[in-house]
């Protein structure tokens, strides 16, 4: 699987957009290669819209069909890429660019909510509920300094990945690491 699909074409970050596309691809990558019918199953949907949602996501270099197919009878498909990222400022030199990116950025505050939501201390040893958690910081940067910030976190969590590849407590854990700079209320 290769690290990351870089994404120029605001219409190719489009196909993505759409919330089952998106849960599907979420699967692929994290649950490893499916089939239609398993993923139709464990999202709720029918084999044929997961099928088609599929080949959507195949047509635009998300997926691919995994060589190690278990049966002739069903496609199997599995995730071309860890992750998908996009330059936010080159996307958005279009309307259609700009809108794709703040669609893109509702998604995945929405899928944030959903994990927090679906989050249970009960599940989980006290050390998880000790570890999980969100934190929301307030400081005055500039922009050079939120991206170095963006850029020394992914490099902490290669490293911590790295460090605990295969140890027995590990498991999957969603990251978010967001900064958007605010403006200040006026003073009447």
């Amino acid at each position: 699987m290769e690290e990351q699909y870089e994404i120029s074409d605001p219409r190719v970050l489009r196909a993505v957009t759409h919330p089952l596309r998106a849960r599907l691809l979420g699967l692929l990558r994290s649950d490893g290669p499916a089939t239609a019918s398993e993923l139709g199953r464990a999202v709720g949907e029918s084999s044929g819209s997961t099928s088609y949602h599929l080949r959507e996501l195949f047509k635009f270099g998300f997926i691919e069909e995994d060589p190690e197919q278990r049966d002739g009878r069903e496609r199997r498909w599995r995730a071309r890429h860890r992750y998908t990222s996009w330059n936010s400022r080159e996307m958005s030199v279009t309307p259609e660019g700009r809108e794709t990116v703040k669609y893109m950025r509702t998604l995945q505050a929405g899928l944030f909510g959903r994990i927090v939501e679906e989050f249970d201390e009960s599940e989980w040893s006290p050390a998880w509920v000790e570890a999980a958690g969100a934190s929301d910081h307030l400081v005055e940067l500039p922009p050079a300094a939120l991206a170095e910030f963006a850029t020394r976190t992914e490099e902490i969590l290669r490293e911590l990945a790295a460090r605990h590849e295969g140890a027995a407590d590990t498991q999957l854990v969603n990251v978010w690491v967001a900064g958007f700079p605010r403006k200040r209320r006026e003073e009447s």
